[in-house]
């Protein structure tokens, strides 16, 4: 007897799976999420919903997630970050330009519904829209840095080049089209879009009098 449980502790495929059970309820977890959030919307989703979809309890959803706002953050993300990864071709103005191509794709389809209701959800709840910055937007802003920077280094671009404002040329109307909705939002307008303002950034470099004819105060 006592040969048998030495024998079972000293064989690994006798151990209990620990660590590979909670990474698959986990993976379980944020497709449930994904599935009622299609079905029912933010409002209506609850964890004890997404416990019970999963099969799982409550408080194994609460050891990796604080609230539903990060959870559901996280769970738009599991889905979309292979698919926004920046690539790295060599040429800034094709990786930017592939990139966004690839996030309008995601936004245009059953995925962007999910990003509406964060960012729509978000305006009258704080912790939805944090979740939405901290998760997500600001991991892939920093993708984005590392792309501007190679850039920098590369002689692309000029190397006072401000990487905030570059950014938000770049990816503001994209989401100002998916949310207004005022105009198409399309791979070709994004295409468009990183031309004209890469374009612009060369054209800035060019210039002499342009830096100072803008010249502005920072607030903090």
């Amino acid at each position: 007897m006592a040969q048998a449980l030495i024998a079972s502790s000293a064989n690994p495929k006798h151990r209990p799976p620990g660590r590979p059970r909670s990474e698959q309820a986990r993976k379980n977890i944020l497709r449930s999420t994904l599935r009622l959030l299609r079905k029912d919307g933010f409002v209506e989703l609850s964890i004890e919903a997404i416990a019970a979809d999963a099969n799982v309890g409550k408080a194994t959803v609460y050891r990796w997630w604080p609230n539903k706002a990060a959870l559901v953050a996280d769970a738009f993300l599991s889905s979309a970050e292979a698919d926004l990864r920046f690539p790295n071709t060599g040429s800034v103005r094709h990786d930017l330009s592939l990139q966004m191509k690839r996030l309008v794709r995601v936004l245009r389809g059953k995925r962007g519904r999910i990003v509406s209701a964060l960012i729509g959800g978000g305006q009258s709840d704080a912790s939805l829209i944090k979740a939405f910055r901290e998760r997500f937007m600001m991991p892939r802003r920093q993708e984005a840095y590392e792309i501007l920077r190679r850039g920098i280094t590369r002689g692309e671009l000029p190397a006072g080049l401000d990487l905030d404002l570059t950014l938000d040329a770049l990816y503001g109307p994209i989401y100002l089209r998916f949310l207004i909705r005022h105009d198409a939002l399309t791979e070709q307008f994004a295409c468009l879009l990183c031309s004209t303002v890469m374009d612009g950034v060369i054209v800035e470099r060019q210039s002499t009098n342009h830096k100072s004819a803008c010249k502005v105060t920072r607030t903090n």
